[in-house]
């Protein structure tokens, strides 16, 4: 997500909208929708208050404020995705009113379309109705809203500059898209777009500070899928409220969970906020840094489809795999096999290198660390840190356990299977047997990984070589294995190392 995008995340501080509902108006003898001049009364900021984990500040509880409106007068209103999935309370206020707190019930969600419907206590409630004909370019459009969290109500002009454009962003993915300049501002988001009667034209969700560019979900969009999410029928969801997570360098790293709607399919495949979505279907994710191959997937397949998926879970340095609405997630172990029921499991702690570019978790016990660089026989400085109960033992012999991460820029160039190679020349005349050289990738790198047995007579030696995703480093990562114990702390290693260049 660029630094000039205005949205909110949940993450960081949640935005919320509400839209309409088609159909949902009152008939010639009810209540009439506001027009133009009610357009505050109508408009409505909520505050979604819950757990959230986010990729720079780990798990924290938030407070956001976003604006929305309502749209039947029996108190239905529609939110973003963002704001209320993984929210523990949502209050509400209408008007700028901040004397008078209501409370709302989500019914639907779509993370693709970064929609949510909410139910608000009791009734009688001015709303808005929909703009009937086209909504062209050049079109007058006024953004009403809380901008920033104030309670203090505005509204903005400006025109359609684009009738119709695609609203692919690290949050959503959405086909019809309206670009208009009515300026909005973290805090807009999800409010009403309207015409000069009052008439709902959009709503708005996304915009660009510098080129002040401003976004609203197309009227059209959201008719389509409003009714369902009323009805307490998801639509092109998993229950998550993810974004897009990218590199320093813009490559896309896959879909960051920020929270798990309770009893949704994620929630029930074992999907954690905090975890990162790397492959759907045998897609990767993200890869431009927005929820379009998410969501594609979802529109070939169904959200009720069984769907094979990938993520790695920063928490445990574990890659897991399972399926959407099939076998759970577990953790893949890398080495110790099918017989480890939990490799992550036991009482590790974090070591790094002299330079604290490598970090990796290792077993408490292999208290001897040395996080010296070195140098390979082609000059190639490499980052490195080993563990082990018995350093000497380790590096000399066959007899102790230990493992060693080896980083460098330097080598960003090398292919993964020349900087396994390092490693694992000479072995087949130390008694080692390979069981052959597979694909390796993690979900923040990829090259090829090898084990070999009977090293010296019993020992275990696994080695990885691969390339960050970027590009930007290649890594080397050895552990040797006596025991079992020994080969669950290798699949401890092999997922949580990593080099902060």
């Amino acid at each position: 997500m660029t630094s000039n995008t205005t949205r909110i995340s949940a993450a960081v501080a949640a935005t919320a909208v509400a839209v309409g509902l088609a159909g949902c108006v009152a008939s010639p003898s009810g209540p009439a929708p506001v027009g133009f001049d009610g357009v505050q009364s109508a408009t409505i900021q909520l505050e979604a208050v819950g757990t959230f984990v986010s990729p720079e500040e780990g798990g924290y509880e938030a407070a956001g404020r976003g604006s929305g409106f309502i749209i039947t007068p029996d108190g239905l209103a529609v939110t973003n995705n963002h704001v209320v999935t993984g929210a523990g309370t949502i209050k509400v206020w209408r008007g700028g009113d901040t004397t008078k707190e209501l409370s709302a019930k989500v019914l639907g969600t779509s993370e693709c379309l970064d929609l949510a419907v909410v139910q608000l206590e009791g009734d009688g409630y001015p709303f808005l109705d929909w703009r009937k004909g086209d909504i062209d370019t050049a079109l007058d459009v006024y953004a009403a809203g809380f901008p920033l969290g104030d309670p203090t109500f505005t509204e903005t002009k400006g025109i359609v500059s684009k009738a119709v454009t695609s609203g692919e962003t690290p949050w959503a993915s959405i086909d019809g898209v309206i670009e208009h300049d009515a300026r909005i501002r973290g805090g807009n988001s999800g409010g009403p777009l309207v015409d000069s009667e009052g008439a709902l034209v959009g709503v708005n969700y996304a915009g660009n500070d510098t080129l002040d560019y401003n976004y609203a979900i197309h009227r059209d969009e959201v008719l389509d899928v409003v009714s369902d999410l009323v009805d307490g029928t998801d639509v092109l969801s998993l229950g998550i409220n993810g974004e897009a997570l990218v590199g320093e360098d813009g490559t896309g790293l896959g879909i960051w969970v920020n929270s798990v709607k309770s009893g949704s399919t994620a929630d029930e495949a074992g999907v954690e906020p905090g975890d990162l979505l790397t492959r759907m279907e045998g897609v990767s994710l993200g890869a431009e840094g927005t929820m379009t191959e998410y969501c594609d997937v979802l529109r070939t397949h169904g959200q009720d489809a069984t769907l094979s998926v990938e993520l790695y879970r920063p928490a445990d340095g574990l890659t897991y795999r399972g399926q959407f609405n099939g076998e759970p997630i577990t953790a893949v172990p890398v080495v110790a096999g099918t017989g480890t029921e939990d490799p992550g499991s036991g009482d590790y702690v974090a070591v790094s290198d002299d330079s604290g570019v490598i970090g990796v978790e290792v077993p408490s016990t292999w208290t001897g660390v040395d996080g010296a660089a070195v140098t390979d026989a082609n000059g190639t400085t490499w980052e490195s840190v080993s563990a082990s109960p018995d350093l000497a033992g380790y590096t000399g012999s066959w007899g102790a356990p230990g493992m060693t991460v080896y980083a460098s820029q330097d080598a960003a160039g090398m292919s993964p299977d020349d900087a396994a190679n390092l490693l694992t020349e000479g072995l087949a005349e130390q008694g080692c047997t390979s069981t052959g050289r597979e694909p390796y990738d993690d979900g923040l790198h990829t090259g090829v990984w090898e084990i070999f047995t009977g090293c010296g007579g019993s020992a275990t030696f696994v080695v990885v070589g691969a390339n960050d995703i970027s590009g930007s480093y290649t890594v080397v990562v050895a552990a040797q294995a006596i025991s079992d114990a020994d080969l669950e702390a290798a699949d401890r290693v092999l997922g949580s190392f990593y080099a902060a260049y």
